[in-house]
Formats: structure tokens, C-alpha cells, sequence
């Protein structure tokens, strides 16, 4: 009759810092008793649960160190999508070629059709694959690239936006944007220029952001280098908040 596992089992598995798998140990093994497993095999098993589960772990802390919000993932997002766009564009996003070709990603639409979420479900993607990402709306970023400029540390926090392997600005082209933050843009988009990649959502197409920048020449400049870098996805449809809506019940 199987007893469980001894203290000292379980003491040395926490010495190793494998407690986690003393929860699913016991059946394991059972399993193993029941099938007659190879040691080695059993071995295995255990190890790859572990090597699965530390993976996960730290693919969630590095989706919540990178801004990412943890409900917006691609299965999500294609679940309760009822839109319309050009699914080819959506697939070559999604396998994030982009990413490897220092390319960049606009993702375009209407208020609520989407655009936030496979933003975020993206930058799980590219976490996933162990990249380094970091998302923003874009009055976060100015907010940030303002205030390091009175604490002196702009240079620093510049570089820091350069040297992200995915670079996401959410709702992008909301407001007009004063000299600092025309000239902010401009060094992020010319910086990171064929060297590392950026998905941009807005509600407006680039020709509307010419008239938002300060400074005209810096405006035609970032929008000239992003736009023939970026892969264009146009969403249309229904805006996913309204089936939010709360309704009263019978």
C-alpha cells in the first residue's frame, strides 16, 4: 500500500526548490507504479512539468513587468471578435515575422473593434517567445518622456525605449502633440528605425497625423519612416465594449 511521501522526500525537494511539484507528485507516482515506468522515464515527466510550470511563471512576470494586461491574449481576443479585416495581414502578425524583420505594426479602427487587445495579445506573443516588450498609451509615454526631462534622466529613459525589442503605443493620434512630444516620437520612431520594432494603434490614418505634430518637417519624417516600415491592419465592426454592456436581467 502506497503511504505518501516521507518528510524527508519532501524536505529535499524544497531544499532543491522543487516544492512545486510535490502537489502532482503523488499521482505520478501511482502512474508510474501502475504502468510499470522507467525511472528514467518518470524522471522525465516530473522534470518537464517543472520546466513548464517555471516557463509559465516567468512569462507571466515578464507580461506584467512589460505593461501587458493579462486577459488580453490572442485565443481571447479571436473568440469574441465579430469584426472585419484582412486575415492574411492578422496571420503575419500573429507569427510575429514582423518582429524579426525590425518591422513595425499599425493596427487602425474605430473606438472598441479591438485594436488595445491584439496590441496586448501581440506582446504576449513576443514574450512568449522570451523577447523583451514594453507597452504604453501614448499620454503615458509623453507623460513619462516629460518627466524625466525635469529630473534629468531623458537621455537614459530614451535609450531604454530604443533598446525594447517590441515597443507598443496604444491609441496613438488622440490629441494634437506639442514640440516635445512631436520631437519625443520622432527620436523613437528614426531610432528604432530598421533596428527594432514598434505596434502603433490609432483611431486615424497617418495622412491625419501630419496636422497633430508640432513641427511639420519632424511630423512628415516619423510618419514617411513608419509607415513604409509597418504592415497596415484596418479593423472594422462591432465595438467589443457594447457586448460589455450590462443588461437587466428577466
Amino acid at each position: 500500500m502506497y503511504r505518501g511521501l516521507s518528510p524527508e522526500l519532501k524536505e529535499a525537494m524544497k531544499a532543491l526548490r522543487l516544492g512545486q511539484l510535490l502537489p502532482t507528485l503523488p499521482d505520478r507516482l501511482r502512474v508510474a507504479r501502475e504502468r510499470r515506468l522507467d525511472p528514467e522515464d518518470l524522471l522525465l515527466t516530473l522534470f518537464t512539468d517543472e520546466v513548464l510550470r517555471r516557463s509559465s511563471q516567468r512569462h507571466v512576470l515578464r507580461a506584467k513587468e512589460a505593461g501587458l494586461l493579462p486577459d488580453l491574449v490572442i485565443e481571447r481576443w479571436e473568440a469574441t471578435a465579430q469584426v472585419a479585416m484582412d486575415r492574411r495581414c492578422f496571420e503575419e502578425l500573429r507569427r510575429l515575422r514582423f518582429v524579426d524583420e525590425h518591422h513595425h505594426a499599425l493596427i487602425m479602427g474605430p473606438v472598441g473593434v479591438g485594436k488595445t487587445m491584439l496590441a496586448h495579445a501581440l506582446g504576449h506573443l513576443a514574450v512568449q517567445r522570451d523577447l523583451t516588450v514594453l507597452v504604453e498609451t501614448a499620454d503615458r509615454l509623453f507623460y513619462r518622456l516629460r518627466a524625466s526631462r525635469l529630473d534629468g534622466t531623458h537621455e537614459r529613459e530614451l535609450r531604454r525605449l530604443m533598446h525594447v525589442e517590441l515597443l507598443i503605443i496604444d491609441d496613438l493620434g488622440l490629441r494634437p502633440m506639442d514640440a516635445a512630444e512631436t520631437s519625443d516620437l520622432h527620436a523613437l520612431v528614426c531610432g528604432r528605425h530598421r533596428r527594432a520594432s514598434m505596434v502603433v494603434t490609432s483611431n486615424r490614418e497617418p495622412a491625419e497625423w501630419l496636422g497633430l505634430f508640432a513641427d511639420p518637417i519632424q511630423a512628415q519624417a516619423l510618419v514617411d519612416r513608419f509607415v513604409n516600415s509597418a504592415y497596415e491592419l484596418v479593423i472594422e465592426g462591432e465595438s467589443y465594449r457594447r457586448r460589455q454592456k450590462p443588461q437587466l436581467q428577466p
